[in-house]
């Protein structure tokens, strides 16, 4: 049955002209990772910032662009944008499990144009399971450390007209922090989905084929942005302080995508997909006092003068006797909708036979249109509470509103890429537009605003195969990330003109792979949105800075191969390296901590210089044994240059990690993981407030029952 699929092979990956990496179900699989960040970590310039160490809200850039939040990401799922609200509130509050999904694509290149709005940095395209051809299913049961544990089935089958599938996950953990008097510090979350296809006669030349999909997910976490002072990590750096007790978020999302695909024969293609995602979270967290430092003033130096008494009062030593000690939790409700239709045709034309059987030229014209439309409802208020024997009590007085306001997108976008090949050489022009209109209403303020965007985002991709299995490629485009609704007329968008080359080298046969691309992304203008994922004050959420002229630059490396032995058995290896400089061109003073006072010549924050992620397996058939290591370099916390500053650089660390499967019969497959094997701890962040660590080691085991 020929299903609906906008997922790309490595055969059309290799022929790019352009940087794109594929994590297939396979890789998926050997570590059973639930974390989108170690999933995510082995693609060569693609970064990650830690916070709860679960992944529970992923941090994602790629070469060198801003990954809080992973706000300068285009994040899709089968194709389609799954943000909360991409264009009018484009943070990734929510991410699909990583557990039901079987492939993982990350575009960088002048590809990337195809897939905006963001082509600042990429893409990141997540592949849900397909309806099966036959009838089949599975049971996958695992559970751990720290009561971690999960449930994972599906089931689905088709005949000649149609098929169905449903799939279920539960994933919940204990979590690993230790509460200041005792409390819950875990997390349980839930996925369900549902996909029905009906298609017309699989033999006919004209094909036709409906899906539609369904889905709801829940999250409750007992999360929160307080981290620890330095001193504190490296007595305890699973400690969580008193202050943190009522931190909650709680989410409910629902999803429906239909997609029409009609063929002409093996040349023509449309597809089309209308889609509505709705999403509501309540985040209740510590926020700050009513008067005094900020959080992250009071962990940076806990000891001297004033803040040592606010810190007393937010670890639980010492009760509130001021009103300046009051703690204030914030209740962070927002509501948000993203719904639109998009259409891609795609049109194949090839020259006449060669002497050799392949066409003289093939032409791939592949045209896309989409109207988006998304809004975010913000309604933020406090209460306050005082520290009282270790324990958080109600004052008693009124909650106060803090935010309360709404932001909407309608965007209409649209875009050409056209891939003409002759001979050994592919080139590979592309164009996007994006019209976009965003509106802001303060309903505390009394204010409204609206605004207009357009942009023209061009690129190109050459390609050419000196052998079947190796090439040369490079690639320009332009960086795209557009203004938040409701910003002054002076900020202007995230531009930035990328360059890349490089060669590749995939033989399909064996699975080996080669890959080492240059990048150098020019920035006209980088910019910021402040957020309090980022550590910003309240008065500035939401706000966007412009933050000049930067460049960033490096080289991406990627080597796979599988190297038999005797007796059946083989050694399948994986390295991805990425290194990466930047350096502001202007000075500048923004009020987003991240930045700070910057001077000509700073890098900047969260990009590590060395990243690598090496695989190494022993395959011997049914069984089968993998090893892992991540090495993350420090990171700067703020802008800067020279030897950064005590406490403004995360730790550099070396993660490893091991997993272990044995399949006695076709239908049962037992598999064992542990993270973090030598329990390395890690400053992995800081943001928002205070030291963050890395998971601890954690062990985890399962079955798998095929039907």
């Amino acid at each position: 049955m020929d299903g609906i699929d906008i997922f790309h092979s490595p055969e059309d990956l290799s022929r790019l002209g352009g940087a794109a990496n594929l994590v297939d179900e396979e890789q998926l699989e050997k570590f059973e990772y639930d974390d989108p960040h170690s999933v995510l970590l082995q693609v060569p310039g693609l970064y990650v910032r830690q916070e709860d160490a679960f992944g529970l809200r992923p941090n994602i850039g790629l070469r060198g662009a801003n990954s809080d939040r992973s706000k300068k990401v285009t994040l899709m799922e089968d194709g389609v944008l799954f943000a909360p609200a991409p264009y009018a509130a484009p943070a990734a509050y929510y991410f699909p499990m990583m557990t039901r999904m079987t492939g993982v694509e990350v575009f960088k290149g002048p590809g990337a144009v195809i897939y905006g709005p963001n082509t600042i940095g990429g893409a990141v395209n997540l592949k849900t399971r397909d309806i099966p051809t036959d009838a089949e299913g599975r049971i996958d049961v695992a559970a751990g450390s720290y009561l971690t544990g999960k449930v994972h089935a599906y089931y689905g089958a088709s005949n000649d007209w149609g098929g169905f599938l449903i799939e279920g996950v539960h994933l919940q953990s204990d979590g690993f922090k230790e509460l200041d008097g005792g409390g819950d510090t875990g997390f349980n979350k839930q996925e369900l989905m549902l996909k029905l296809g009906v298609n017309s006669d699989l033999d006919a030349d004209t094909f036709h084929r409906v899906e539609l999909k369904l889905g709801i997910a829940r999250e409750l976490s007992h999360e929160t942005y307080l981290g620890l002072s330095d001193a504190d990590f490296e007595a305890s750096p699973n400690r969580r302080y008193a202050a943190s007790a009522r931190d909650e978020m709680d989410w409910l999302r629902t999803q429906a995508t239909l997609t029409h695909k009609f063929e002409l024969g093996s040349d023509f293609e449309i597809t089309s997909v209308a889609y509505r995602h709705d999403f509501g979270r309540l985040w209740s967290r510590l926020n700050g006092f009513q008067d005094g430092p900020s959080l992250s003033e009071i962990l940076a130096d806990p000891t001297s003068g004033q803040r040592a008494v606010f810190y007393d009062v937010l670890t639980g030593q010492q009760d509130t006797s001021a009103d300046a000690e009051t703690l204030l939790i914030v209740n962070n409700e927002r509501t948000f909708f993203s719904q639109g239709v998009q259409s891609v045709a795609s049109w194949r034309l090839e020259g006449e036979p060669g002497q050799d059987g392949a066409p003289a030229w093939l032409n791939t014209l592949e045209v896309g249109v989409r109207l988006h439309n998304d809004q975010i409802e913000r309604d933020h208020a406090t209460d306050s509470f005082t520290m009282t024997g270790g324990e958080l009590v109600s004052d008693g007085a009124p909650s106060q509103p803090v935010v309360r306001n709404n932001a909407s997108a309608l965007a209409l976008a649209a875009y050409a890429f056209d891939t003409f090949t002759i001979g050994a050489l592919s080139l590979a022009p592309g164009l996007r537009v994006e019209v976009i209109q965003t509106d802001f209403e303060d309903q505390l303020a009394g204010t409204s605003q609206d605004n207009s965007q357009q942009v023209l985002i061009p690129g190109f991709g050459a390609f050419y195969a000196f052998t079947p299995t190796f090439g040369a490629l490079a690639g320009v485009h332009r960086g795209f990330s557009p203004v938040a609704p409701g910003q002054p007329d002076g900020v202007e968008p995230e531009t930035s003109v990328n360059y890349e080359a490089g060669a590749r080298y995939l033989d399909i046969e064996s699975g080996s792979q080669a890959e080492l691309i240059g990048f150098f992304n020019d920035y006209n203008n980088l910019s910021g949105q402040c957020s309090f994922s980022a550590g910003c004050d309240p008065d500035q959420l939401d706000n966007q800075f412009n933050a000049g002229e930067v460049n960033g630059y490096g080289a991406e490396a990627l080597l796979a191969h599988r190297f038999p032995l005797t007796s059946g058995l083989a050694v399948p290896a994986r390295l991805a390296y990425t290194y990466t400089r930047s350096e502001f061109k202007t000075s500048f003073v923004s009020e987003n901590p991240q930045f700070g006072e910057v001077e000509e010549g700073d890098e900047l924050p969260y990009v590590p210089e060395h990243q690598a992620s090496l695989s190494l397996g022993l395959d011997g058939g049914p069984w089968g044994l993998t090893l892992g290591a991540t090495f993350v370099d420090e990171m700067r916390e703020v802008a800067g240059q020279g030897e950064p500053e005590e406490g403004a650089v995360t730790d550099r660390y070396l993660m490893l990690d091991a997993a272990a499967r044995y399949a006695p019969l076709d239908w049962l497959e037992l598999y064992a993981r542990a993270d973090n094997l030598t329990n390395t701890r890690p400053i992995v962040s800081r943001r928002p407030f205070g030291a963050r660590p890395a998971r601890p080691f954690l062990a985890q085991g399962g079955l798998k029952l095929s039907f």
